[in-house]
């Protein structure tokens, strides 16, 4: 299949975040939420369900045809489509839930043979969106971006997010390694490390083991629009596993050598 024209649908997406803005901004700002948990104990508000359900309808109106597969309630619409919307209505609840403004909606559109191929990140508590779809390029708040040309570790900034996973499979230990290499490591976390990846600010960002496609699929559009390489941590390229290393393209070998060494 060729590259669509990708317009139209990276416009509605951009719609579909000031949909989700409106939503959970107030909500944010007011602190007008009770925190439930999940089975997985992780948290949920009204903001998380109340965006996923206006999206969904949203989708349902537009493109009745796409499969829609959001965090909170699953696969719903065309689910046999090529075409799937995948969107986490907040990516960074713990943060939303205590004030920290490193939160974001993710939309993503994924098509069966040619991955996400829309993409868009509103964070609005920073004031800030990236958007990027294939043929059309990578942005923030309109403007291009683009990785960085820093092609050595020890000039390189990392960002890594440790979790328990890395310690099951073992990993630790080279997550370490690969920090001290680096001339600066940070834990910027979640979707804003790999927003800084495709800005140009940060080299590498290692998520943490345990992440879901509705984490990955807009994050991933946006670093490889903007000229990055996205891949699990054994280096296959995908949203769909359980791990993402986004980077500058020229330290991806690098990266992944310390993770598989």
């Amino acid at each position: 299949m060729t590259d669509p024209d990708l317009s139209g649908e990276l416009t509605f997406a951009r719609a579909l975040a000031d949909v989700a803005d409106a939503i959970t901004l107030p909500l944010y700002e007011r602190h007008d939420f009770v925190v439930d948990r999940k089975p997985d104990r992780s948290e949920v508000t009204i903001a998380d369900r109340n965006c996923e359900i206006a999206l969904r309808a949203r989708v349902a109106d537009e493109y009745p045809e796409h499969a829609f597969f959001g965090e909170e309630e699953g696969v719903s619409g065309g689910v046999d489509s090529p075409w799937r919307w995948i969107v986490d209505p907040i990516d960074g609840t713990t943060n939303f839930v205590r004030g920290i403004p490193v939160w974001a909606t993710l939309i993503a559109l994924a098509h069966r043979d040619l991955g996400p191929v829309v993409g868009v990140v509103s964070a609005p508590a920073m004031q800030r969106r990236w958007w990027a779809a294939v043929g059309i390029g990578a942005f923030v708040n309109g403007t291009p971006i683009r990785v960085s040309e820093i092609d050595s570790l020890h000039d390189g900034q990392v960002c890594i997010t440790y979790s328990p996973g890395w310690d099951v499979v073992g990993k630790t230990a080279q997550l370490v390694a690969l920090q001290q290499a680096a001339y600066r490591t940070r834990g910027f976390g979640d979707f804003w490390q790999h927003m800084l990846v495709a800005e140009g600010a940060v080299e590498i960002a290692i998520d943490a083991i345990g992440v879901q496609p509705y984490d990955l699929a807009a994050p991933q559009v946006v670093v490889e629009q903007a000229g990055g390489t996205w891949t699990d941590r054994l280096g296959e390229r995908t949203f769909e596993h359980d791990s993402a290393i986004s980077s500058n393209g020229l330290l991806h070998a690098t990266a992944l050598s310390y993770l598989n060494h």
